[in-house]
């Protein structure tokens, strides 16, 4: 099959300084697209439009990559809603309808499983979108990835402009966000455990009450993913995936196919990093959705399966964020 985005393709990575943009951008590397566009947010403005209108008219690229956004755990989204749902906004706006207006011949635009209801069947199928109210303590973001999403599936349907979508499950990997009160719960609990074995800790308490579970994805895996879907996903093709009434699906979901309880998630970073200590579990803070795991058989049908077990992502993780953070604890 011929690949959908060329070698000699000139590709702007928006975001390309997080963590998710920065695997996506060694990943394509490593596949031979070296004719990256990768500018800082100093040097463009995303929340700017005619900012972003200029450096498309200037650097005129092919094909866009939008993985920029502003992400956080359930305190970060709980305490700042106006900004997740008012800065994401701008940013997939701006991108979005630049590029539709511009040269651009294929966007991958990266969405969130939060997307889905909060109380959907599992495992979570594409055509669960707004069958639903959404998880409450993260609504202000998925709100806004809800509509980038629409939107891309608007311009291709009335404007023929090739844009995909993609929903990835929780990411963890290197360049994650570690801050105690920002970052989602698996590096949360990495950087809690280092501490407290760092310290000789007497234990750790964890948010919630560990029951919960979610399906965690190695971010060079969603690189992989994303980089392969560009290639070879058409959905206007015969054979792309359709849902249950045949209707063509514009976004797919990225994932392990497995989930584990955030306990066990607990127990594994611990023995990883042998902690001794007792984990003690504060249940006035929010679990969230209950459980949540990404349907990902349309993926898989497609020809993609994720490579990173969590054991072994797991160990990298840990030892990047030692190597790297060790001595700011």
């Amino acid at each position: 099959m011929k690949n959908l985005i060329n070698k000699e393709d000139k590709i702007f990575v928006a975001g390309s300084n997080g963590m998710v943009g920065k695997a996506i951008c060694r990943e394509l590397v490593k596949k031979g697209y070296c004719n990256l566009l990768t500018p800082s947010r100093y040097e463009l403005d995303l929340f700017q439009v005619k900012n972003v209108r200029k450096w498309f008219n200037k650097n005129k690229p092919s094909v866009v990559i939008l993985a920029a956004a502003k992400v956080g755990g359930i305190y970060a989204n709980s305490e700042y809603p106006v900004e997740f749902l008012l800065e994401n906004l701008k940013i997939q706006n701006n991108v979005l309808e630049t590029a539709s207006l511009t040269n651009v011949n294929r966007l991958l635009f990266l969405g969130s499983s939060c997307i889905y209801p909060k109380d959907a069947n599992q495992p979570i199928k594409e055509e669960y979108l707004m069958s639903g109210f959404l998880e409450k303590t993260n609504e202000s973001y998925a709100i806004a990835k809800i509509a980038g999403l629409k939107l891309c599936e608007s311009l291709r349907s009335q404007y023929n402009f090739d844009a995909i979508s993609v929903m990835p499950t929780n990411l963890y990997g290197p360049g994650d966000n570690y801050d105690p009160e920002l970052s989602h719960v698996l590096p949360a609990l990495i950087r809690k455990f280092t501490y407290a074995k760092k310290y000789s800790k007497d234990s750790v308490i964890c948010w919630g009450s560990g029951s919960p579970k979610r399906d965690f994805l190695h971010v060079d895996d969603l690189a992989n993913a994303c980089v392969y879907l560009l290639e070879k996903w058409d959905p206007s093709s015969k054979n792309a995936p359709t849902d249950s009434k045949g209707k063509s699906l514009n976004h797919i979901n990225i994932g392990s196919g497995k989930d584990i309880s955030i306990k066990e998630l607990t127990l594994k970073i611990s023995k990883i990093l042998d902690f001794k200590g007792e984990i003690l579990w504060d249940h006035s803070k929010p679990d969230g959705t209950f459980r949540k795991i990404l349907d990902i058989s349309h993926l898989n049908a497609l020809g993609w399966n994720s490579e990173i077990d969590l054991e072994e992502g797991l160990n990298k993780t840990i030892n990047e964020f030692k190597d790297s953070y060790f001595d700011d604890l």
